[in-house]
């Protein structure tokens, strides 16, 4: 209680923040885009009410973590809005089990499912994405605050961006720093999480399962002829016709899914 007095203080609240919502994004040169979100309250983590969100724009440029974070936050007020009465549309993602604690798919609500806080992982770039996006949704009053990483990524330097005053920093001993830096840590290692999971699913995921009529028996026979799912893709028709179980058009059928995927 204490320290979120201090955040309201400090950042000009008008009370202390029962929900603090915190957003940073991950990925690997634009790859596996995903954007994280977690909540703290008076109790602390609430792991319950962390969600991700997969990026779905596929015309953003790689990497443009202000076009991410625009749609990350888009979608979360966007159905914050439809849950409340207030407007329809959105899309907001419940958290994989493995990427977070257990929770109910669709559960936002909390006392009051409207953050007192909003921080966001980033400089004056992120800030200006979501003084944008909260302008077109008509939520100019959701309080925001964006923290930059200090001079040379060092703890302790983080430099709070908040629309209309001055970039500031906090005195390194400051026990609102340390709060800060909790929550921003925290969002990173659940972005981070998120992002490895997704990374994780499609390095193993077996192109043989895309094509359609091959089952777990066909999928199985064809693994044991030609020990990979990478030898099965160079595999010519007649060697395909030769695995137990494919027919001639099973076989050309697989032969042509690939030599499709690789435009020939």
């Amino acid at each position: 209680a204490r320290l979120l007095a201090g955040v309201a203080e400090t950042f000009g609240l008008d009370e202390p923040p029962r929900r603090v919502e915190v957003y940073d994004n991950s990925h690997i040169m634009g790859t596996n885009a995903v954007g994280g979100m977690i909540v703290a309250g008076p109790e602390g983590f609430e792991k319950g009410q962390y969600r991700k969100f997969n990026i779905k724009d596929t015309d953003l440029t790689p990497g443009d973590d202000y076009a991410m974070m625009r749609e990350v936050l888009r979608r979360r007020f966007t159905r914050l809005l439809k849950e409340s009465g207030r407007e329809t549309g959105g899309d907001v993602e419940a958290t994989p089990a493995e990427a977070a604690a257990p929770m109910a798919e669709e559960q936002v609500a909390d006392d009051s499912p409207w953050p007192g806080l909003v921080l966001i992982d980033g400089g004056p770039g992120q800030l200006s994405a979501a003084q944008t996006v909260m302008s077109e949704l008509g939520l100019p009053d959701v309080p925001l605050v964006a923290i930059a990483k200090g001079l040379d990524r060092d703890a302790g330097r983080e430099e709070f961006h908040i629309p209309g005053k001055q970039p500031f920093r906090l005195p390194p001993r400051d026990p609102v720093l340390y709060f800060v830096q909790r929550l921003r840590d925290e969002a990173h290692r659940f972005a981070i999480g998120t992002h490895r999971a997704k990374r994780s699913k499609e390095i193993h995921a077996n192109p043989l399962d895309e094509i359609a009529g091959i089952g777990t028996s066909r999928k199985r026979a064809l693994l044991r002829h030609f020990g990979t799912a990478k030898a099965v893709s160079k595999a010519g028709i007649e060697d395909l016709q030769t695995v137990d179980g494919l027919s001639e058009a099973m076989a050309r059928l697989t032969y042509a899914h690939f030599h499709e995927l690789a435009g020939g």
